[in-house]
């Protein structure tokens, strides 16, 4: 017993693992009293020890030992301060590197020691420098070497990776499904699996139940004896529409077999009912409460009065808020908004009884009255209202116009409006009212005294020119703006140049022309510098044509071009305006002073020879150019104008005599070019090619001479190896002309050479980088020939270069996948949201989707995008024909000869075919449509 009464208790042992709170070491920088603030004292630890350091080399005596002397045991004498056995804290090896310790350590750190910190580290950078190609080398050696010892799990599968393109898809197909590798196979997962494995039929017993549980079962609880019920809603839906018919079926007219409600309207109504939620309610209780306290601690507030009649309106208590009101009306007897919401919270009748009260306590209410009228349902008791009102308030514009509304005889209102003017002479609208109610004369004398009574008014002005213009003395109305500007000008009342632009578009639009333009002609010049007269009439013009007010821009740009009369641009905009917004004469007259005032401009020449031409006057377009040969020697625009009114009138004698005399003349390269396509034109292929031989080496440069040239020894001559040499011969000449590389590499498409073909691509590809159409081309060379992977490849390449390019982004969608097209067509619409290939491509994406209605918004808006592409009409004529009437089809057709496009793929190609030598655009359309198919 005593054996076992010696060994130590659970307590001893606890004590022995976790010692006491006191005989715990404390935390790292742990300070005592810090917590509480007692940290003002100083210890003996801040001070060092208060005995001195002692020498035991030198003084033996000092060595502590035994009673007989002898040192104790493990002292050490020639390490001073070390305790046997142990370890010393101020050792080398326990020193911090960073920490300055010895003889310098209590020195300051001065400038001397700061360069020689910087010295040696340079030394060290400089070391180390000399030592970091070997580090570096060894570095990549050790890598290598560890990685050739453990290579990485990637690395150990890629000869199997590579094996996998041996595979064949029927191998692929016949590799066993992953299975669960991993866990045990035991015998109850075996077993669960099994079971998870295991079909079986669904019984009947499982289907009776869910077909049971729609019906109502009614039966007695054996334990309980009480009957128990399953609500089956299916039923109860149907008893409900059962029980609204009978309901309709009882108030159909029993005599005539009709309903003598709508039944449609009934359920509506039913519909509408509004059935309040509990939180509802409770915040209208809530809301109840702090209205009534609201009227109770101050009654005279009106709005609380209308708040809480409101209330119970939203309520549907009714004569509650009409009680509400009343008392209202009672406390606020002065405030007009209170008594106007007890009107509209009760009957018709109950209103005018409340308004009558309301007159007679806010007889000045101009809404009162107004809401009394109103509430009259004949004409004769409202007017008996409100020439009642005006006895009380006779300066209210409001009533006066309400009172003049009413009346349905001239001569009435005359008077009506004659006794307001001296009731409220300061109201501009009924001086005006009155002023057209009157005779010439008298409306003279009336708005004389409006101008007496209103000195600052520029309406009156404005009124008084267009009583002159309407009784056709518009000789008198630039007087009368003249007169108004500088009368307002002494009164302070001037108004701004763009306020008076406003003025003259509302004349414009109210029929008063005469009264618009002589507004501009006194007004456009205020303010505005003579440097910056010009630009800012252009916007001014430009401003009122997009805001529709054609005369107000017509104006400016009368009274720009007498200050400018010598500038070909403001004459330009001006004919365009008269082009596209006025006639032929009105357009033939600018155009005609346009040249004598401009005579060296050849735009506006050309263009009045042009809109003759088009009317089918050609002598006068004849004279007209041949006047403008006097002014413009050798021009050579003027010099092709005339050619091609010679070749549209189909005088190819007198355009191939006009050619030569060009060529002695002008001598441009664009003459002798217009030259050799007239002879191919007339299939004169000796004369074209002997004036391109001349030419070229008179103009090496020009590229279309070499693409002439090459084009009729390819086509004409068959002769594809001078073709090819004229191609390598004019590329040289001309290496930034990709139309010229284009053509090079068709002619080795068609000799069967298409690996010849892609490098000339490639070549021109290096030469003219970001050119979008030699990448289509190279893209439609590999569909041509069937290599789709490299297409897509290219298109890829090319959209990284050009990426806002619509060709190719068109392309790029047509060649994706059906699927995968509406995303394609979302990403071309961000890069490039109004080119037209790409609108084109979206609308026939829905013309194949059977959209008709929405491709027809997307041909109109890449119409109107650029109507100049030929492509976008020939498409939108094709989509018409097969789903539009034949007013749609004939609208397009119109709109492309409207537009004269020049540009497009499909057009430029049909266009410029021999074979459609001189077709008319309507004609090149229809042809273009009828060849095209949207298969896509």
């Amino acid at each position: 017993m005593s054996r076992f009464a010696q060994q130590p208790t659970l307590y001893q042992y606890k004590a022995q693992i976790y010692p006491d709170f006191m005989s715990r070491q404390p935390p790292p920088n742990y300070v005592a009293g810090l917590g509480r603030g007692a940290t003002g004292f100083t210890t003996r630890s801040d001070i060092g020890p208060a005995r001195e350091n002692v020498d035991f080399n030198t003084d033996k005596s000092l060595i502590p030992g035994g009673p007989d002397g002898a040192p104790p045991p493990g002292f050490d004498p020639d390490a001073s301060g070390k305790r046997a056995g142990g370890d010393n804290d101020d050792e080398p090896q326990n020193e911090d590197p960073d920490n300055e310790t010895g003889l310098f350590s209590s020195l300051p750190y001065e400038a001397d020691d700061e360069e020689a910190d910087r010295i040696y580290e340079e030394v060290d950078r400089k070391m180390d420098e000399r030592r970091k190609a070997r580090r570096e080398q060894r570095e990549r050696e050790e890598i290598q070497k560890y990685r050739k010892e453990r290579p990485k799990i990637q690395e150990q599968f890629s000869d199997l990776k590579r094996a996998l393109s041996s595979v064949t898809e029927d191998e692929w197909a016949n590799l066993p499904e992953v299975g669960d590798l991993v866990r045990k196979k035991t015998k109850r997962n075996s077993t669960n699996d099994r079971v998870k494995e295991r079909f079986v039929a669904v019984p009947d017993s499982v289907v009776l139940g869910n077909a049971a549980k729609i019906d109502m079962n009614t039966s007695i609880d054996p334990m309980s004896g009480t009957l128990t019920e399953m609500t089956d809603f299916v039923q109860f839906g149907q008893g409900r529409e059962k029980v609204l018919g009978l309901k309709l079926d009882q108030i159909s007219d029993s005599v005539s077999g009709q309903s003598t409600i709508d039944p449609k309207g009934y359920l509506t109504d039913l519909n509408s009912v509004v059935i309040k939620s509990d939180a509802e309610i409770s915040d209208i209780k809530k809301a109840r409460t702090l209205l009534g306290s609201v009227t109770t601690t101050n009654p005279k507030h009106a709005p609380g009065w209308i708040a809480a009649a409101r209330l119970e309106e939203v309520a549907g208590k009714m004569a509650k808020a009409r009680d509400i009101i009343a008392r209202g009306c009672e406390e606020c007897s002065t405030n007009e908004d209170v008594w106007l919401e007890a009107a509209r919270l009760n009957t018709n009748d109950n209103a005018k009884v409340i308004l009558a009260n309301a007159v007679k306590n806010i007889p000045q209410s101009v809404k009162i009255w107004l809401k009394a009228m109103s509430l009259e349902t004949d004409v004769k008791s409202q007017k008996r209202v409100l020439r009642r009102a005006l006895e009380f308030i006779p300066n209210s514009v409001k009533l006066w116009k309400a009172a003049v509304s009413l009346e349905e005889d001239p001569d009435d209102a005359r008077i009506l409006l004659s006794r307001a003017v001296e009731c409220v002479p300061l109201s501009i609208e009924l001086w005006l009212a009155l002023a057209r109610l009157e005779t010439y004369k008298q409306a003279q004398v009336v708005l004389n005294n409006a101008r007496k009574a209103i000195p600052t008014s520029h309406e009156i002005w404005i009124a008084a020119a267009t009583l002159q213009e309407a009784n056709g003395f518009g000789s008198k109305v630039n007087a009368i703006i003249k007169k108004a500007i500088s009368d307002l000008t002494a009164k302070g009342s001037v108004l701004e140049r763009e306020q008076w632009i406003k003025e003259a578009e509302t004349c414009e639009k109210n029929g008063w022309v005469v009264t618009c333009q002589a507004i501009i002609d006194a007004t456009i010049g205020m303010g505005v510098e003579e440097e910056d007269a010009q630009a800012t009439w252009n916007e001014d013009a430009e401003s009122c044509i997009a805001h529709g007010s054609y005369a107000t821009a017509r104006a400016i740009y009368t009274y720009a071009l007498k200050k400018f009369s010598d500038n070909a641009d403001i004459w330009e905009s001006a004919a365009y305006l008269e082009k596209q917004h006025g006639t032929f004469e009105s357009l033939d007259e600018v155009l005609r002073k346009a040249v004598e005032y401009c005579r060296d401009a050849e735009v506006l020449w050309l263009m009045r020879a042009k809109e003759n031409w088009l009317r089918g006057d050609i002598e006068t377009a004849r004279s007209i150019l041949n006047e403008a040969f006097n002014h413009n020697h050798n021009n050579e625009k003027i010099w092709l104008a005339a050619v091609k009114l010679e070749v549209e009138s189909e005088l190819f004698e007198r355009a191939q005599k006009l050619l030569e005399k060009a060529r002695q003349d002008a001598d441009t390269p664009r003459v002798w070019m217009k030259s050799a396509v007239l002879e191919r034109q007339l299939k004169n292929v000796d004369n074209a090619m002997s004036l391109l031989e001349t030419a070229l080496q008179r103009f090496p440069n020009f590229a279309k001479l070499w693409m002439i040239k090459g084009q009729i020894e390819e086509n004409e001559l068959n002769n594809t190896p001078a073709a090819r040499e004229t191609y390598a011969k004019g590329t040289k000449q001309c290496p930034k002309s990709y139309p010229l590389w284009i053509l090079a590499s068709r002619l080795e498409e068609k000799a069967g050479l298409v690996i010849k073909a892609r490098a000339v691509l490639e070549r021109a590809r290096l030469l003219n980088t970001k050119i979008p159409e030699l990448w289509y081309e190279a893209v439609k060379v590999e569909v041509r020939g069937g290599n789709m992977p490299m297409a897509k490849a290219l298109l890829a390449k090319a959209l990284q270069e050009c990426n806002d390019s619509g060709l190719l982004w068109s392309e790029a969608i047509l060649m994706e996948p059906r699927p995968q097209r509406k995303a394609r067509s979302a990403d071309a619409i961000k890069k490039c949201e109004n080119h037209p290939l790409v609108l084109i491509t979206v609308a026939r994406l829905f013309w194949a989707d059977r959209k008709p209605d929405k491709a027809r918004n997307w041909f109109n808006r890449a119409s109107k995008s650029n109507p100049d592409l030929g492509d976008t009409w020939a498409w939108w004529l094709k989509f018409e024909l097969e789903h539009g009437n034949k007013d749609q089809v004939e609208e397009v057709i119109q709109k492309c000869v409207e537009a004269d496009p020049h540009h497009g793929q499909l057009w430029t190609a049909t266009s410029k075919d021999l074979k459609n030598f001189g077709r008319k655009p309507r004609e090149i359309v229809v042809l273009i449509a009828s060849g095209l198919t949207n298969v896509i």
